[in-house]
């Protein structure tokens, strides 16, 4: 692959801050496993859900160029969910866009618990070049008390596959992807905490330390607005690479304004100024008296009373005149009720009308008063009532 190519790769407008490139790495010696420092794992269990809720919202912004030129778009969700019967936050990121008539992009989608741990993590990159197409999957999963990462490169032709396992010990102090667009809101509102080491993955999906540094709040031209940002920069310290870095700014309220890798051309930008947040308020039910309603006392209900029945009288009128054959189903069959004058009427009228059914085969549907229908069951009230009148019966 030529130098151009990997230039291409390397600017391209990826929401991850781990994507440099889509090739698999050589064989290394294996390096000792990173560890989170104290503070960073204290500050993650600190997390409280009520903060956690107050920036679920999605951002949206423009990948631009260092000409201006509008590139792609990027955009970043977070709401509630459910994981295996569990309550979680579902993180959705996705960008993409073209370099140079090249599409590319990347797409996140994680589900995060309540105290900042990733329980899944689906990540998928690519690039589609002419001469071949680059497409890069990775895939983490907790498993009770281990870590499964799944990892399959695809060069045109070539597939590379990679599978790595880690305890759930190893993992304490993890940002992935998905919770790290997470937690960078939350840092806007509680802070940094100075010298603290969280663990990631860098590019080539090795465990590495990952910092966070607030930067100077400064001012920043959204439309024709001038509003005050607050910057937090990233930085992945890979061990088989250099360091790399993202500043990411934020409004106020944890909304991302911008976000740029550390000598890329390319930059994410919010287009326009968003309406503010709306608060959920959680007021009291107001207690309220039960009162008897007399329907026929008030006007208006007694008026849509009148009129549904009208309405009803004329539907049913309606459906009489198109079907006459149900007045004399009815009449034939309270004549023959009263004739015989069955103490179980609900009995005598399955008897009655299962005559109609199509799997009767015997006895004449239509039988003079002094004849049987059917022959009925043993204990029809039909059959009782025939013999004791003194009429046949089968």
């Amino acid at each position: 692959m030529s130098s151009q190519t990997f230039s291409k790769m390397s600017t391209k407008p990826f929401v991850t801050d781990n994507s440099e490139s889509l090739y698999d790495s050589q064989e290394k010696e294996p390096s000792p496993l990173p560890v989170a420092t104290d503070d960073a794992i204290a500050y993650v269990d600190k997390m409280d859900e009520g903060e956690i809720d107050s920036v679920l919202f999605t951002d949206s912004l423009v990948t631009t160029s260092d000409t201006g030129k509008e590139l792609g778009e990027f955009t970043v969700s977070i709401e509630k969910a459910r994981y295996n019967s569990k309550d979680c936050y579902l993180i959705h990121a996705n960008s993409h866009g073209a370099i140079d008539n090249v599409p590319m992009g990347t797409s996140i989608t994680a589900y995060v618990s309540k105290k900042i741990e990733t329980l899944e993590q689906q990540h998928h990159e690519y690039v589609k070049l002419e001469e071949q197409h680059l497409d890069k999957k990775t895939f983490i999963v907790k498993q009770e008390d281990k870590y499964i990462l799944n990892r399959i490169i695809t060069q045109g032709e070539q597939v590379f596959r990679h599978a790595e396992t880690y305890s759930s010990e190893t993992m304490h102090g993890f940002i992935s992807e998905g919770s790290n667009l997470l937690i960078q809101r939350l840092m806007v509102k509680k802070g940094i905490p100075e010298d603290c080491k969280f663990i990631s993955f860098d590019s080539e999906a090795k465990l590495c330390h990952a910092t966070y540094k607030s930067l100077d709040n400064h001012a920043q031209m959204i439309e024709d607005t001038e509003v005050t940002v607050t910057g937090i920069e990233r930085t992945i310290q890979s061990y088989s690479d250099l360091p790399t870095t993202w500043q990411t700014c934020f409004l106020r309220d944890g909304r991302m304004s911008s976000r740029v890798q550390i000598g890329s051309p390319v930059t994410m930008r919010l287009l326009r100024v968003p309406p503010p947040l709306e608060k959920d308020e959680f007021r009291e039910k107001p207690t309220v008296a039960k009162k008897t309603l007399n329907w026929e006392d008030d006007m208006q209900l007694y008026s849509k009373f009148l009129d549904r029945k009208e309405e009803l009288k004329g539907d049913h009128a309606t459906y009489m005149r198109h079907h006459p054959e149900l007045k004399a189903l009815l009449a034939d069959f309270l004549q023959f009720l009263l004739l015989r004058k069955p103490e179980d009427i609900v009995a005598f009228a399955s008897d009655y009308f299962s005559a109609f059914s199509p799997s009767t085969k015997e006895g004449n549907p239509y039988p003079t008063s002094g004849e049987d229908r059917y022959i009925p069951r043993p204990e029809s009230p039909l059959k009782k009532l025939s013999s004791a009148s003194g009429f046949p019966s089968s």
